[in-house]
């Protein structure tokens, strides 16, 4: 068993959604490797920061990026394996970009209570001071707009007791 503590620069930018580990980041890797008769089973934890926007207000934000990996990496070429030894080596690349990226937030927001965006001006609502949501008519309801319910014959307009049904 061997245990080695790595820092890596990032590549490439890892993700494509609203936060990504960018190019030239780095990443700390906590790997332990252990021999087994099938292979060199991999285990790691790697931390870094993913950058990007909140995907309500658009802010620019700072996510911490936390992944626990366990890989066996087989000596023989076998399909029940993903991955491979060679020459004594261990490729963690896939391993930890895959990792990194299936972990990243597919919306992230910059709190919980973000109240994002006004919808007709497109300014922040954090920044507007006493801010009133607008009350907005969907426009596939307009047609409904003046609608009135009719009162039943046996009822004066405005009159709103329920009376018993006589007509049977």
């Amino acid at each position: 068993m061997r245990e080695h503590s790595v820092e890596v620069v990032v590549p490439e930018r890892l993700g494509e959604g609203q936060v990504a580990v960018q190019a030239g980041a780095v990443l700390d890797l906590d790997v332990r490797l252990e021999g087994l008769h099938d292979g060199i089973l991999v285990s790691a934890t790697v931390t870094g920061t993913a950058t990007g926007e909140c995907s309500r207000c658009l802010k620019p934000i700072a996510e911490p990026v936390e992944v626990d990996i366990a890989e066996l990496f087989a000596y023989d070429v076998d399909e029940a394996f993903d991955y491979q030894v060679h020459e004594d080596h261990v490729d963690l690349e896939p391993v930890v970009r895959d990792a990194v990226v299936l972990s990243l937030p597919f919306q992230p927001v910059c709190r919980p209570d973000c109240p994002g965006l006004d919808p007709v001006t497109g300014e922040r609502v954090e920044d507007i001071p006493d801010y009133q949501p607008r009350e907005g008519v969907d426009p596939r309801w307009s047609a409904l707009a003046g609608f009135q319910a009719e009162a039943p014959a046996d009822t004066e307009p405005g009159d709103t007791t329920s009376r018993p049904d006589t007509s049977a």
